[in-house]
């Protein structure tokens, strides 16, 4: 800082420069201070420490630097302050140089002690007797006796380490007495204030020297004795002591000599009191609470692991019959005393009965949750504080009748201080101070019923507000915000999975809460539902301890229930389960589809049991048994691989008999089963078909009787009254429900497609590596549910409806890709209803509507088909190549697939059979004497009101019939293009059998009635160029591909389909003169095929006697491939053949002969079969027997056809038969070669 040469010339030139430097330091005013200037401050004490450095050093004469200082003193006023703290700085170097004990030093101490005895000169001796050590100043000479010393030392001593006595109460009380008198006088209000308590407090301190700790103790004792005097004592701690911790250890010492007792409740409030206003913090006073938390958690933990013992013992199976009379394990549970000694819960208790839940909510949080609010003291001082705040807006939003008085919240459980949380009193309020409370007390709330209403109720008054709809759940903005009305919508539900279901799992046989409960759910979806019910079942029982252990106990009583369950004693098992399943549905359910799963038997006795339910256990149970089906660890196929496990047939059949019978939510199941289509599983289709057949009355048979075939092929009534096993008419509700469920959710349409689309994946993706016979279920299973549901669709569904929902032809081939006959089965009452549509639209466009003639109305009709299938033809160009429309056109295939039987013919026989049978019921009623005459007649009255309807119905299928037969007449010349040069018999019958009429033959049993009744419909229309003696030909002369190639269902059904063609062959083989009627000139039976210009010949024609031959040769054909499937010793085509020869078995075998070869074979395979594959052996010994039981009506071959002579004379075998037999059709097709290659001679050679 300064330059040394000042210090060398500081006689001639550096004293004055060093002033010159320090003036500049205090240049300001003499009185600002320096300690201000914190620059200037050390820089001035740099200028006196070199100063007095270089004097003691030597350097300065001390006279120089005496005389320096006092000019430096005369300068400020702050000088000689900063002079004593450099003095003290010497001082401690120089004490601590002599202690080293250096040579130098004592010199150096004598010129620093010169220093400072003269500096008094210019600085006042009292400065140096407060700022030196008295050490210093003796050494100064400042102070020159030792008694200053002396007494120095004992007033240090008296201060520091003499301990004070005070009075105490056994010796001296009167102070304490004034005290305690003063503290619990009455303090009226305004006539005494705090502070002239505490002036009198600190006047009795002084007079009586009272310890101000023993005063501290005694204010709160008396605030403990009066604690609703807070308004007084609050303020006066506050002022008397304002440090916390202070109040915090006298409270601490307190609570410790309570440790092994019960601690007082005003303890607590006190406590609670000084938390409440801030006078102490949670954290300075818990230390001193007892247990420690370690012990709490600890003890949690131990009661948790108790309560699991104590279920794992009630599920042991006792093996020793003499301890079944010993008694139950019992729950040990915590004593009250355990309570009273837990200082912490006291304090919690406290802080929620004063409504100080900000401080509660800290203390809970310290410890593991539940631990606290299971005590029921806690939460029932927390209800308490629930009931005061909600109580505003529970009164105004629901509020009772005005002639009903209710109590008031004020009369029952008082008031609350200001700073408890406020009252609310609006619905959005509620999530900010009360929700935040429900969710704490959590299963706990059941302490308080009342509470829980009020609760249940305010959360559906918010959701009413809303208005909120269970299929349009608010969905949070993309920016994160979300409003009032979604945050409340999502608390509730917050609320509901941790207090209102935990809560009703503790109160027992109490329907009404549940159906409190149910009215809030019901207003989420089901989605949201079932995440409640999986916490509730599977998380909220290990909450608490008695959770677990009521839990144990209901599944104890659950079991010995089911035990007793039988159809006979459903009504009395039903009321138990009912009771049991108000509290705990969950489990209680798993179990009882577990004990479905094994045991099928159980289905109808428990179906029956459950009608004891609330709302609430009806939707529950629809989502455990989603949640049964959903089984990671169970096979869903049984050990061989090849069939549906029992557990989820049992569960598929309960399903549906469950959903007939109650009205629980389908959308879960529905989505799940549209889940599993979507993840390429068909397996749950069996879910599915189930509740469609039991719901809609819809059954997916294919074991039809002939008559109900019949039946399926009139109109809606016929086919309800006649055309199912069941009845239908109990299902109308049900079947509402089944749609409803179907159209809230968007499933309809989409089932359809999924089961369309997964048809065909269940071959190639999802059994790549199965066996085929569990390829050929779940096909069988996938095209079953198809039909069952596509029928209800359009059974179920208005026509309008249906068209709305639907897509259309061409977006179900070109986008879905879906296939031509699910696509057209689908469609196919949409182009009915779109026709008859437009029909009446024209018809009523024409000015003489009502005076059309039959001709008109028919040119109508035709006019409305075109214009509603025009565009279906176009849809269908793009699906094939240009090669297949040379052989058929467009309106050929939408022709064949766009109609049914229903529009082919009117099962008159039906029709009069089922009204015949109504005519004998009517008769039966009116003859009954057992119910009384009016009912007699209403029962009458509904049958001869169906016989109208069956009449009116069976009138207008009649005249829809006529109008297709019409349509069909005008298009025929259409369908199959002649094409010059060539035949095109051959290529058209390949593209009629390949896109017509093998797809359509096995879709459906009455699917193949049709094809074969389109077959004969071509023929009596006598279409041009279209061959029905080839068609026949070709689909019976090789089957064995077509047979190996089928499910055991599309078996069936292609057997259906044979046995109606040879219903028809054999018609028409059995009489001369029904073959001249309906064969010998039409052109079905041409045998030379010629260009179109050319015209037929009689010898065109197939006679009777050769058609007879013809007849032989399908016969033998047909037994040729069953005889090759049947010795293949392969199971798909062993039992399909077999399958197709019991359908067919009415009209094949018919010769003894052929007869004789099938039971042979079949015969082989019965014995082959009878240890190993026993549905072979079963299907064989079935067909023996009825083949034996057709043996009398078996013909021989000449009676079959004319037999050569040499057959005649010698007996041929069956094979030289045949091969005499077929000659006549194989020679025609020769000849049709020979003819096609002789004209593309000719145009070569012209062209």
């Amino acid at each position: 800082m300064f330059n040394a040469d000042i210090w060398k010339t500081w006689e001639r030139s550096g004293k004055a420069e060093f002033l010159k430097q320090c003036k500049a330091l205090l240049k300001d005013d003499q009185q600002s201070p320096l300690f201000a200037k914190n620059d200037r401050k050390s820089g001035i004490s740099r200028a006196i420490y070199e100063l007095i450095s270089r004097g003691i050093h030597g350097q300065l004469k001390k006279e120089s630097v005496l005389l320096m200082i006092g000019e430096l003193v005369s300068l400020h006023n702050d000088v000689p302050s900063i002079l004593m703290d450099i003095y003290g700085i010497f001082d401690a170097e120089t004490a601590t140089i002599t202690a080293s004990g250096d040579a130098p030093t004592n010199e150096e101490r004598a010129t620093f002690c010169y220093i400072v005895k003269e500096t008094d000169r210019y600085v006042s001796e009292k400065l140096l007797k407060e700022r030196l050590e008295i050490d210093t100043l003796q050494d100064v000479g400042t102070t020159k006796n030792r008694s200053f010393y002396t007494r120095f030392i004992k007033v240090k001593t008296k201060l520091y380490y003499k301990q004070r006595r005070f009075n105490l109460f056994r010796e001296e009380s009167e102070g304490y007495a004034k005290l305690i008198t003063e503290l619990n006088q009455e303090f009226s209000q305004g006539t005494i204030t705090v502070q002239d308590i505490l002036e009198i407090i600190k006047s009795l301190i002084g007079c009586f020297n009272l310890d101000p700790n023993r005063v501290l103790d005694i204010i709160l004792e008396s605030f403990e004795a009066r604690p609703e005097q807070d308004r007084i004592f609050i303020p006066l701690l506050q002022a008397y002591i304002n440090d916390g911790n202070i109040i915090c250890e006298v409270l601490g010492y307190k609570y410790r000599y309570f440790a092994d007792v019960q601690t007082p409740a005003s303890l607590f409030k006190v406590t609670a009191l000084l938390l409440q206003h801030g006078v102490i913090k949670l954290d300075d006073i818990y230390a001193w609470l007892n247990p420690p938390d370690k012990s709490i958690i600890a003890d949690w933990e131990a009661e948790m692991a108790q309560a699991k013992e104590y279920v794992r013992k009630l599920n042991v199976i006792l093996t020793n019959k003499d301890k079944e009379q010993e008694q139950e394990p019992e729950l040990e549970m915590a004593p009250e005393k355990k309570y009273g000694l837990n200082q912490k819960w006291g304090l919690c208790e406290a802080l929620l009965l004063i409504g100080d839940w900000a401080t509660a909510q800290q203390l809970i949080r310290k410890l593991p949750d539940q631990s606290v609010v299971v005590h029921e003291p806690i939460a029932r001082a927390l209800c308490r504080l629930l009931h005061i705040i909600i109580e505003p807006v529970y009164r105004l939003k629901c509020a009772l009748p005005a002639n009903i008085k209710g109590r008031s919240v004020t009369t029952a459980y008082g008031t609350l201080s200001k700073l408890a949380p406020p009252p609310v009193t609006s619905l959005t309020k509620l999530r900010v101070h009360a929700f935040p409370m429900f969710t704490t007390l959590g299963p706990s709330l059941h302490y308080d019923p009342v509470l829980v209403y009020k609760l249940l109720r305010l959360m559906r008054v918010i959701l009413t507000d809303m208005n909120v709809d269970p299929l349009k759940p608010p969905v949070p903005s993309s920016t994160g915000t979300t409003t009032e009305h979604e945050q409340l919508y999502y608390d509730i539900l917050s609320l509901l999975d941790s207090s209102a279901l935990p809560t009703l799992a503790y109160m027992d046989c109490n329907s009404c809460v549940a159906e409190e409960i149910w009215s809030i759910v019901k207003l989420y979806p089901y989605q949201y539902r079932y995440g409640l019910y999986a916490r509730w079942k599977n998380e909220t029982y290990q909450l608490q301890p008695r959770l677990i252990q009521r839990r144990g106990a209901a599944q104890k009583q659950i079991k010995a229930l089911m035990k007793r369950v039988s159809k006979e004693n459903s009504k009395q098992s039903g009321r138990s389960i009912g009771k049991l399943s108000h509290c705990s549905p969950g489990f209680l359910f798993e179990y009882i589809l577990l004990q479905i799963q094994i045991y099928d038997n159980l289905i109808t006795p428990v179906v029956d049991s459950l009608k004891y339910l609330t709302s609430l256990s009806y939707d529950v149970l629809g989502y455990c048994l989603i949640e049964a089906l959903e089984q990671v660890d169970r096979n869903p196929m049984q050990n061989d691989g090849t069939s549906i496990s029992l557990w989820l047939q049992s569960l598929a059949n309960f399903s549906g008999a469950i959903y007939k019978k109650y009205n629980i939510e389908l959308s879960g199941l529905l989505q799940y089963v549209a889940n599993q289509l979507k993840a390429h599983k068909s397996l749950d289709l069996l879910i599915l078909k189930e509740v469609v057949q039991k719901m809609a009355g819809i059954e997916a048979a294919e074991e039809m009787t002939s008559e109900q075939l019949q039946a399926m092929c009139g109109g809606e009534l016929l086919r309800g009254e006649a055309g199912y096993f069941s009845q239908v008419r109990n299902t109308k509700k049900s079947s509402q429900r089944l749609k409803d469920a179907l159209a809230s959710n968007d499933l309809a349409v989409a089932l359809c497609l999924l089961i369309a689309q997964q048809k065909h994946c269940v071959i190639y993706r999802e059994t790549a590596q199965s066996h085929l016979k569990l390829v050929g279920k779940l096909y069988d299973q996938c095209q079953d549910t198809l039909v069952q549901f596509g029928t209800f669709l359009g059974s179920t569904y208005s026509v309008e409806e249906y068209v709305e929902r639907l897509p259309t032809i061409h977006s179900m081939l070109q986008r879905y890709h879906i296939h031509s006959d699910v696509a057209f089965f689908l469609a196919r009452p949409m182009f009915s209803h779109a026709i008859n549509q437009k029909y009446d639209q024209l018809r009523k466009a024409d000015s003489n509507a009502k005076k059309l003639s039959t001709a008109q109305k028919m040119a109508k009709y035709l006019e409305a088909t075109a214009h509603v299938m025009g565009p279906v033809i176009e849809s269908v160009r793009p699906l094939h190549p240009l090669k297949v429309w040379e052989d058929i056109s467009p309106q050929f295939l939408v022709s064949f697939w766009s109609l049914s039987m229903y529009d082919l013919q009117v099962p008159v026989e039906s029709y009069q059979r089922e009204i015949n049978k109504l005519k004998q019921l009517s008769a039966a009623v009116m003859e009954s004497k057992e119910q009384n005459a009016s009912k007699n007649k209403k029962e009458q009255e509904r049958y001869i009101a169906l016989m109208d309807k069956l009449q009116d119905e069976r009138k207008k299928q009649q005249e829809h019939v006529d109008k297709i037969m019409h349509r069909l007449t005008n298009e025929k010349d259409c369908w199959f293009l002649s094409r010059s040069a060539k035949s095109a018999k051959n290529e058209t019958i390949t593209q009629f059998l390949q896109l017509c009429l093998f797809p359509r033959c096995t879709f459906t049993a009455l699917d193949a009635i049709y094809c074969a009744k389109f077959v004969h419909t071509i023929h009596n229309l006598k279409t041009a160029n279209f061959s029905t003696l080839l068609c026949y030909d070709r689909i019976f002369c090789d089957i064995t591909y077509s047979v190996t190639s089928c499910t055991e269902n599309e078996a069936t059904r292609y057997g259906r389909f044979l046995c109606a063609m040879l219903e028809t062959v054999m018609r028409w083989h059995s009489e001369e003169a029904t073959f001249n009627k309906e064969c010998a000139n039409y052109p079905g039976f041409v045998t030379k095929f010629r260009v179109s210009n050319q015209y037929s010949e009689a010898i065109d024609h197939v006679n009777y006697e050769n058609y007879r031959h013809v007849c032989h040769k399908w016969h033998y054909k047909i037994t040729k491939a069953m005889v090759f499937c049947l010795d293949s010793k392969d199971y798909m085509q062993i039992r399909n053949s077999l399958i197709i020869l019991m359908r067919i078995l009415p009209h094949f075998p018919v010769l003894a002969k052929l007869s004789q070869i099938i039971e042979k074979k079949v015969e082989k395979v019965r014995e082959e079969e009878k240890n190993q594959r026993q549905d072979l052996f079963v299907l064989a010994s079935s067909y023996i027997g009825q083949l034996k039981a057709k043996a009398g009506q078996m013909m021989l071959e000449s009676d079959f056809h004319q037999v050569p002579e040499k057959a005649a004379s010698k007996p041929a075998t069956s094979a030289s038969a045949a091969q005499v037999s077929t000659t006549t059709v194989d020679q025609q097709q020769q000849q049709q070669q020979q003819q096609q290659q002789q004209q593309q001679q000719n145009q070569q050679e012209s062209s």
